[in-house]
């Protein structure tokens, strides 16, 4: 073993010694990794509870969220970042992450992409040693120098405009040209020889992680930072209006606000949504954008066919400020099509639980694929079932978008979207009985928090909400809390849909999102959780420590109301 070296390709070159973690399902180091410490977090994840910290840590991919490179960054800047980072795919989210670590506070690692075979071949191997584009197995522990080298990528390897020559020349300030520097680094990872225009930026990393973050953001205002696109920010820590009511620790609360501000003085829009296509103007199909926020992005390019890269955090501001992006991915045509064929079984009438089960069961198998569904052509599926199916989705898989056959623009025939060698997996009914099950952890039937808008409710969601909630009144020490964007919550408010949420007895808030909420808007107390997201049946647990019931909205206020909920397999799902 000692003797096998393994050849790959260094994203990121440099010398590093360690334990080998391995595992061959991917992991989202946002709501996978604590940010603090490197411990492993994710409950659903096969090296849950083990640390990162100074290990060569081989992954196929990240998965899921957009803001690994935001946790990344912070264990870097704490010193409780991985030795290494090996991954079978190509992962320019956590590359990312290292990347802007380097550039700016002299901080990084080595990062190595290795084929198939040389990616299994870690599996059994408990040390090693990285020189550049290899891996060397070893018996102990190895001694030797930790480094890191920074891409340098030649303006000559690259077909760039002007504008981006001047950039890279300092005309705009610094913070511009560092900017360039790293979207042209980011390009030479992608494979990408030009940058195009984007004319629009959704930011994700403005939350609050920790103290690196906000000193990323006052780097990039003292250095005179501006966003050169209509820019919006996706939610934050807490709700900016009621944190201190709340009893929110002027801790988090304040450096949020600093945060944000930060961001704002940088021009971006204090729009503090995790759903941007909520808002006007949306983005139009084959328009290209900047955005970050793994939900927003699935539903930019499969739902409104607009075209963007998965923006990790921070690289999202950087495009934003330059306005111009690498032309890779989604951006080009032939990145946007499937590579997987996914075939469902025969369903009956479904409720809304569907679609961020479905969504999220497509995850796992799609897990770096953009995946093509078909079974559910001449049925009406709205675009709040298709946000549910996409934040799920999102959440298992590091792909950029889905098809839905006969649903989705780009999906009018399976041609259309197939590529040319395509995968195809049936699905049943019994395989998504199991992904129900993983997901429902509490054990029992009690329920003393309902959570919903993970992501942000839509204006058509809280009319659902209202509806299930008019001339009832929620139970006695159960709280139903549902969270929106401001520009939502205000349309809410004028048709009286707030009014009937509180008359229930629910409350509702801005700004933040339930990736970011904890004690003590969710009490000590609290044991059981329902919620209608995928996506926070997923992360809540281990953000929060508590149990979990993954529900159709219906049962989430029947639960709401009466303190229990229904445990039984959703009829669409028993069928057959």
């Amino acid at each position: 073993m000692t003797e096998m070296t393994l050849q790959g390709t260094a994203l990121i070159a440099g010398q590093a010694s360690g334990e080998v973690l391995h595992a061959d399902t991917g992991l989202s180091f946002m709501g996978g990794v604590d940010a603090a410490t490197g411990r492993i977090i994710d409950v659903h994840h096969p090296l849950c509870g083990q640390s990162v910290a100074g290990k060569i840590l081989a992954i196929p991919s990240g998965r899921g969220s957009c803001s690994g490179s935001l946790v990344i960054f912070e264990l870097l800047m704490n010193g409780h970042a991985p030795a290494a980072l090996v991954f079978r795919h190509k992962e320019t989210i956590l590359t990312l992450g290292v990347l802007i670590a380097g550039e700016l506070f002299h901080r990084g690692i080595p990062v190595l992409q290795l084929d198939e075979a040389g990616f299994a071949a870690l599996s059994n191997v408990r040390f090693a040693r990285i020189e550049g584009d290899a891996i060397q197995p070893t018996e102990t522990l190895a001694a030797g120098p930790q480094s890191f080298v920074l891409p340098e990528p030649d303006p000559a390897d690259f077909t760039l405009a002007e504008i981006d020559r001047r950039f890279l020349a300092g005309e705009f300030g610094e913070a511009a040209r560092i900017a360039a520097r790293i979207v042209l680094q980011t390009a030479q990872i992608e494979g990408a020889t030009e940058l195009v225009d984007v004319d629009m930026a959704h930011l994700d990393g403005v939350f609050y992680k920790g103290p690196a973050g906000l000193k990323f953001a006052r780097k990039l205002c003292d250095l005179g930072a501006r966003v050169r696109v209509p820019t919006t920010m996706n939610a934050v820590c807490v709700d900016r209006r009621q944190w201190r009511a709340q009893g929110v620790s002027p801790v988090l609360g304040e450096a949020t606000d600093a945060l944000a501000d930060a961001y704002v003085e940088m021009g971006a829009k204090p729009t503090y949504t995790c759903a941007p296509y909520l808002l006007e103007p949306a983005p139009k199909a084959g328009q290209n954008i900047a955005w970050g926020e793994s939900n927003a992005v699935v539903f930019a390019n499969s739902v409104l066919g607009a075209r963007t890269l998965k923006y990790p955090d921070y690289l999202d501001i950087l495009v934003a400020i330059t306005g111009r992006a690498p032309l890779a991915d989604c951006y080009l045509e032939e990145k946007r099509r499937a590579a997987i064929r996914i075939d469902l079984p025969h369903l009956g009438e479904l409720d809304d639980l569907f679609f961020p089960l479905l969504g999220y069961h497509v995850g796992k198998i799609a897990t770096n694929a953009i995946p093509l569904i078909c079974g559910l052509e001449g049925r009406a599926v709205s675009h709040d079932n298709l946000k549910a199916f996409g934040a799920a989705f999102a959440t298992t898989s590091a792909a950029p978008m889905f098809h839905i056959f006969g649903i989705t623009p780009e999906a009018v025939t399976a041609e259309a979207v197939l590529g040319d060698e395509v995968r195809v997996v049936q699905v049943t009914l019994q395989d998504l009985a199991e992904t129900w099950e993983e997901l429902n952890i509490a054990r029992s039937p009690e329920v003393d928090m309902v959570s919903l808008g993970n992501p942000h409710f839509s204006l058509t969601e809280i009319a659902a909400l209202a509806r299930l909630c008019d001339g009832r009144r929620k139970a006695e020490g159960v709280r139903l809390v549902v969270t929106c964007g401001r520009d939502v919550h205000a349309q809410a408010q004028e048709a009286g849909l707030i009014a009937k949420v509180r008359a229930f007895g629910g409350e509702v808030l801005n700004d933040t999102c339930w990736c970011f909420i904890g004690e003590p808007v969710v009490g000590k107390s609290v044991r059981n959780i329902a919620t209608n997201s995928g996506k926070y049946a997923h992360y809540g647990p281990p953000a929060v420590g508590k149990d979990f019931h993954f529900a159709s909205l219906a049962r989430c206020v029947e639960a709401a109301c009466t303190g229990e909920i229904d445990m039984t397999l959703p009829a669409w799902c028993r069928q057959g």
